[in-house]
């Protein structure tokens, strides 16, 4: 229980410790939103007043303590750019890439856990070596450069989708995940090969371990072996970094939005960085810095469960 609150008590800290660290960026940057906003031909009267109205000219701490009580009433502010609350223009954007993360990340978890067990169970076999030997071809692609493959052939030869023709979910549903598929495995590829090797050496470290050789003196198989005693162990690190692909598809979702012409949170971010449009900005660095943190505390809260050691080092 202990372990739990100071975990959620650090979760809380740092997530009000980035909020004001980016707040505080936006504050200190060179430009001007007012000005942004107006135009190079407003008068400087005229910037004067807007940056009243817009509460730009209040100390930072001031306008921190507003925007922070606004955002925990639910208020994330209003767009300078368009004029209208930030709340309407983000809610139909996070399921976008909430969706496009998760599809990528269904894909990582079924594909390399299966393939990585494989390559351990059979080591140095000509499936094993071949499998190693595209991996490293995987892992040195970025993301982009497949997804604009993967657009090339599916969309422009097979014609299998239409791209940058977005499908809304409420309009198809269907048409909506089939249009996500391609950006998803662009993001996954490179991932799962990564998670393939770690949880391919995490295995076979494991299995020159002193309880192993104790398992197989006990009359177990193999397969017992590996599937009751090593994949608990094999896990822990693989977990990790399955919190860090979890948090760099994230970021790469902001990429692959653009690629795809996907109007999703990532999309919706570059181009209010472009027009200066920061409570949107802010809000969307928020809420990504906030799913990374609480990423973050599920690993930690997993491993304490999966390794009660860790509850009483820790």
């Amino acid at each position: 229980m202990k372990y739990g609150l100071k975990k959620l008590v650090a979760l809380i800290i740092t997530v009000f410790v980035v909020s004001f660290l980016s707040f505080l960026a936006f504050s200190v940057i060179s430009g001007d939103a007012a000005q942004s906003k107006l135009g190079t031909e407003a008068t400087k009267e005229q910037v004067e007043a807007l940056r009243e109205e817009m509460g730009l000219d209040e100390p930072v701490f001031t306008r921190y303590g507003t925007w922070i009580c606004n955002i925990l009433k639910g208020d994330f502010g209003i767009s300078y750019r368009y004029n209208i609350p930030v709340k309407d223009m983000i809610k139909d954007r996070i399921p976008i890439m909430i969706a496009l993360v998760g599809m990528s990340f269904l894909f990582v978890v079924t594909i390399s856990i299966p393939v990585g067990i494989f390559c351990a169970s059979y080591k140095s076999s000509w499936l094993d070596q071949g499998i190693c030997i595209v991996n490293q071809i995987m892992m040195a692609v970025p993301s982009f450069f497949i997804g604009m493959i993967l657009t090339f052939i599916f969309g422009l030869i097979l014609r299998w989708f239409t791209p940058g023709a977005y499908v809304a979910i409420s309009r198809d549903p269907i048409g909506f995940f089939l249009y996500l598929i391609p950006p998803s495995i662009a993001m996954a590829i490179p991932k799962t090969a990564m998670a393939i090797k770690i949880l391919r050496s995490a295995i076979l470290s494991q299995m020159d371990m002193d309880y192993v050789r104790t398992a197989y003196s006990r009359g177990n198989t193999k397969y017992q072996v590996l599937y009751h005693h090593v994949l608990r162990n094999a896990l822990m690190p693989t977990i990790t970094f399955g919190a860090m692909v979890l948090i760099d598809l994230v970021a790469n979702s902001v990429i692959m939005e653009q690629v795809f012409s996907i109007p999703g949170l990532g999309n919706l971010l570059i181009t209010s960085i472009s027009s200066r449009d920061y409570p949107v900005v802010q809000f969307i660095i928020i809420f990504i810095a906030t799913f990374v943190i609480i990423t973050n505390f599920l690993v930690d809260f997993l491993y304490g469960k999966i390794d009660p050691r860790v509850r009483v080092k820790k």
